[in-house]
Parts: C-alpha cells; sequence; structure tokens
C-alpha cells in the first residue's frame, strides 16, 4: 500500500470503529485526491462520506462531519475541514508527500500495480479488429485497434494474463464474394472483356493483386479452379492487415482462423449444444433459438433451411472455443452498428450456462477525417474509403493511435489532420512528447553543469509540487478505474492533464538554480518522477517517446 491507500484504510477504520459505518456505505463513499490545480482550497483529499451516511443511514450530515473532524486524528494531517452541505476537506503535512515522492522514485512502476490482495492473475482474451480480410483496413478499424490494444496493456499492466486475438472471418460469403472478384480482374489483365458485378469488390488494389499474379502465373491462370483465386487473395490481403497493423503499434498473439471451425466441426457441434438446452425450435425447417426468453427482441435463426448455418452460428463456436480455452473473461471492441450484436452473445452466454458478467462486449462510434476544415472520404489505395495505412503513413503511428485514442469510445470522434501535423502545442501529441523530452533537457543541461537530482525530499513542497505528485499518484486509481470502468481514453486525458502541469512546474520556478544547488538537487528530483510517469503513460499507450524535438 503507498501513502494514500494507507491513510483511506486508517480513516475507513476509524469510522467503523467509531460510527459503525457499514462497510457497503464504505465502499460507496469518494476519498479522492485533489489534484485539480484550480481547487486547492478545498485541501489535499475530499471526502464524501458525511454526504453518502445523510442517504443511506438519515444521519445529518454536517453533525456527522462535525463529529468526525473533531474526534480523527493523524500525524500526517494538518487539519480537516468541512465545506458545504457535508464535504470532508483534508489538508496533509509536508512529510505525507516527502513518503509519497520516496515510494513513487523507489517502487517505480511497481508504485501502480495493484497490491497483492486487490486482484488476482486472470485469464483474459481481448479480440479486437477482426476485420474481412478482403480489401485494405479502414480508419475505424484505426480506433477498433487503439481500444482494444490499450485495454489489453492496462490489463496486462495490472497482472492479469492477456491474449491479443485476430478473429479471421475467412468463411463465408464475403471471400467467395472475394475471390470472384479477384479471378475477374485477372482474366481482365489477360485481356478478357468481362465486367464485375455491382456487389464485387471494386477497389483498385484488387487490380495491382491481379497485376502482380499475371505476372507469375501467365495465362495458366484461366485453368484455375475459384478456390484458388479465393486462396491467392485471401492471403494476399491478410498479410496487408498484418503490416497496417504492425506499422500501428499492434502485434497480435493469436490468428484465429474462421474456416477452422468449420472444418473441425466446432460450429456443428456448437448447434448440438444449443439444441441440447432446451432453447431451440423448428420452424419452416429452419432451427431457430427461443432468444426472447433471455431479453432479445427476436429470436434468432441459427440454421437456415437449407441447412447452412447463420453467421451468429460461428459466432457461438468462436464463444465456445475461448472459454474452452480457459478464459476467465472475454472481451469483444466492437462498431456502434454491433449493438443488437452484443445482445445477442449475452443471449448465447446465458443459453449455454456462461455467466454473462464474463463477456465485455465495448462499442465505438463513427470517425470522420478532416483536412482543411473538410471531410476527407475518398482514397487512392480503397476507392470509397479512407485507409488506416493512409493515416498512419500521413501523420506516424504516435500521433494516430493518441488521436484514435483520445476520444470517449461511444462519442464520435473527429480526426483533423492539419492538427495531426501540427508543431505546436495545439497538437496534443505534440504537447505530451514536448513534456517528456523536456525532462531530458532538464537533465542533461544539469549534468553539464554538475548537478545530480536528490535521492529523497527534505525541503518543503510549494503547491506545484504536491499538484504533481497528487496526479502522479492518482494514476494507480485511474489504472484501476479503467479495468473497471473501461474508459481507456482516460488514459490520454490523463497524460495531457500531467503533462500540462509539469509546464505550469517549469514555468513557475528555476530548475537549474546554480545558486541554490540543495534546491536544484529536489528540482532534478520532482522532474525524474514526472519523467518515470510519462515513460509509464506512453507504455501504456503504445506511444514511443522521442528523446529530442
Amino acid at each position: 500500500m503507498n501513502s494514500f491507500e494507507l491513510l483511506q484504510q486508517t480513516f475507513y477504520n476509524f469510522l467503523k470503529n467509531q460510527f459503525e459505518i457499514p462497510e457497503e456505505i464504505l465502499n460507496q463513499a469518494q476519498f479522492e485526491l485533489n489534484s485539480d490545480s484550480s481547487k486547492q482550497n478545498f485541501g489535499d483529499i475530499n471526502c464524501n462520506i458525511a454526504m453518502i451516511c445523510a442517504q443511506k443511514l438519515k444521519k445529518n450530515p454536517k453533525t456527522l462531519a462535525d463529529q468526525i473532524i473533531n474526534t480523527f486524528q493523524h500525524p500526517l494531517i494538518d487539519r480537516i475541514e468541512l465545506a458545504g452541505p457535508g464535504f470532508l476537506n483534508f489538508f496533509l503535512k509536508q512529510e505525507w508527500f516527502f513518503n509519497l515522492a520516496q515510494e513513487i522514485t523507489s517502487q517505480k512502476d511497481t508504485f501502480f500495480k495493484p497490491t497483492q490482495h486487490d486482484t488476482f492473475c486472470k485469464k483474459i482474451n481481448v479480440e479486437f479488429v477482426s476485420a474481412n480480410p478482403t480489401g485494405p483496413m479502414h480508419v475505424g478499424h484505426g480506433r477498433n485497434g487503439i481500444l482494444g490494444d490499450v485495454l489489453a496493456n492496462i490489463l496486462a499492466f495490472r497482472n492479469n494474463q492477456v491474449t491479443k486475438e485476430f478473429y479471421i472471418n475467412d468463411a463465408g460469403v464475403q471471400i467467395t464474394k472475394l475471390g470472384k472478384s479477384f479471378k475477374i480482374r485477372c482474366l481482365q489483365q489477360l485481356g478478357q472483356t468481362i465486367e464485375l458485378p455491382e456487389d464485387a469488390y471494386h477497389g483498385p488494389y484488387l487490380i495491382e493483386l491481379a497485376q502482380s499474379c499475371v505476372a507469375q502465373f501467365g495465362s495458366n491462370l484461366e485453368q484455375e479452379p475459384d478456390q484458388f483465386f479465393e486462396s491467392y487473395a485471401k492471403n494476399f490481403m491478410l498479410k496487408e492487415l498484418q503490416q497496417t497493423l504492425q506499422n500501428y503499434g499492434i502485434v497480435f498473439d493469436v490468428w484465429f482462423s474462421e474456416k477452422s471451425l468449420h472444418d473441425s466441426n466446432k460450429v456443428q457441434e456448437a448447434l448440438n449444444k444449443l439444441i441440447a438446452t432446451g432453447h431451440t425450435y423448428e420452424q419452416d425447417g429452419a432451427i431457430w433459438l427461443r432468444s426472447t426468453t433471455f431479453g432479445d427482441d427476436k429470436d434468432r435463426v441459427l440454421q437456415k433451411s437449407d441447412g447452412q448455418p447463420t453467421y451468429i452460428l460461428p459466432d457461438v463456436a468462436y464463444l465456445i472455443n475461448k472459454f474452452e480455452r480457459g478464459f476467465d473473461e472475454v472481451f469483444m471492441i466492437l462498431g456502434h452498428d454491433h449493438h443488437s450484436y452484443k445482445t445477442r452473445m449475452q443471449v448465447i452466454m446465458q443459453v449455454l450456462g456462461y455467466n454473462p458478467e464474463k463477456l465485455t462486449v465495448i462499442l465505438y462510434q463513427l470517425v470522420h477525417i478532416f483536412k482543411d476544415g473538410q471531410p476527407v472520404k475518398m482514397s487512392k489505395r480503397s476507392g470509397n474509403m479512407v485507409t488506416l495505412e493512409e493515416v498512419v503513413e500521413e501523420v506516424g503511428t504516435n500521433v494516430a493511435r493518441f488521436f484514435f485514442l483520445n476520444r470517449k469510445a461511444d462519442a464520435e470522434l473527429q480526426f483533423d489532420l492539419n492538427l495531426a501535423l501540427t508543431q505546436s502545442n495545439e497538437n496534443p501529441v505534440y504537447y505530451i512528447q514536448y513534456a517528456y523530452v523536456r525532462t531530458i533537457s532538464i537533465h542533461r543541461n544539469a549534468q553539464e553543469q554538475g548537478f545530480k537530482a536528490a535521492t529523497s525530499i527534505n525541503q518543503p513542497c510549494s503547491d506545484i509540487e504536491k499538484l504533481l505528485l497528487k496526479k502522479i499518484c492518482f494514476l494507480k486509481q485511474l489504472i484501476a478505474n479503467i479495468e473497471k470502468n473501461h474508459q481507456i481514453h482516460m488514459l490520454a486525458y490523463y497524460t495531457y492533464e500531467l503533462a500540462g502541469l509539469f509546464h505550469q512546474y517549469y514555468n513557475q520556478q528555476r530548475v537549474i538554480d546554480s545558486q541554490n544547488p540543495i534546491k536544484t538537487a529536489q528540482n532534478l528530483y520532482f522532474v525524474s518522477i514526472v519523467q518515470q510517469t510519462l515513460q509509464l503513460c506512453f507504455f501504456l499507450m503504445g506511444i514511443t517517446p522521442m528523446q529530442k524535438m
């Protein structure tokens, strides 16, 4: 436990013993570090326990707050003040900040990890992107990718065993359509007059691939079966997807083939399992799942009258496969148009007897690309969309990842290419990178002048130094919150705010002061703490920190 957690535990134990406040009510209370620079008059820690007790235990909040202030004592608390209708504001002594700073520097990343009793290692599967291997990935996949990748990073940092997984949709009508489209492009290259059907894949990428294929095989292609074209195009597009994702900073642990579920008869086995539950029925030759029993808006077809599975059934087989592999929790990152799919998967979980809480589906909204104030809609590569590859090439991996992350998942995102390329503080990526580079520059200048950072602090902390320490301490709680509420964008917000506080710190005081070597050493100590914390934030976001700008 760090200094903040120990103080909270001590205070809560006091409340339980002195006022007999139940554990469940204490768990509803907020005991939070105040790292808002505009609200420092409200103390270092704010707590609403008196307000919670007023609602739950019918106690007068001001009376209870006064009783707490008059009876609770702690050697590291300077004073407690009552604010508003019953809020408690704690003002901490300098020694508390000394202790906290020492914990952060000595424990490094371990400081932000869960204490042993907070959590246990869970086996977690995070499936994301899972784009059809039928064409280049669009910008929506960029948002999907960053949400899944950063969530997986955070879950792993929280001591969980995490598998990043890509589900290859390599079975079904879309692959058949890809093969037919590619075959026609090859035959066109061989001089045949043949048109693509309206519903075929019309992107220029298939023309480029056909030119390459014809150069390799020549007229022999005319004798190849449809399966050749399906396999050739699919494998090529899959390699393209993998390369794009790698350039975007995403490496998957598992690439899972949908086709493997069909080939191993797992799809039929999934249907048999659903039938065995007693929640299916036959109608007009088709097999239906009685999903309305479990809250769905209508029953769902599992197998069509011609014996072919609907797209739901392979997904059921895939879900069963994940739990058979021993995963304790399963995450899926999907576009907002999959809202009903989320409901169906929750229903399937109940039908199969799994705990629905073990499946979490995170939905994200659309991405709009803007340049020069106008929406960008067309791509030279795909012909009808902006590709992720083009955005990454345009702005770089770091900028692309942060911009896609820097917005709540369920809100539409406007990606401004002009802003992304701006080399000024208006660009949030430039702003946070500049903060990190500034820490490097300060240490380099200090070393050249013969100064070294202190190994601890014992000089009074300024208000901005206290703010920095509280902000840095809060990162542990933020990471824990993201594991629970999946508000992944909050890490980007936090990093920007921390960078802002550091810029404020730098502008308020002279970090390297040749006339005051003791204060300089302490300043360098604070700079090291900020640098260490920014490094962790960059690591979790999958962003490479710059060494100079």
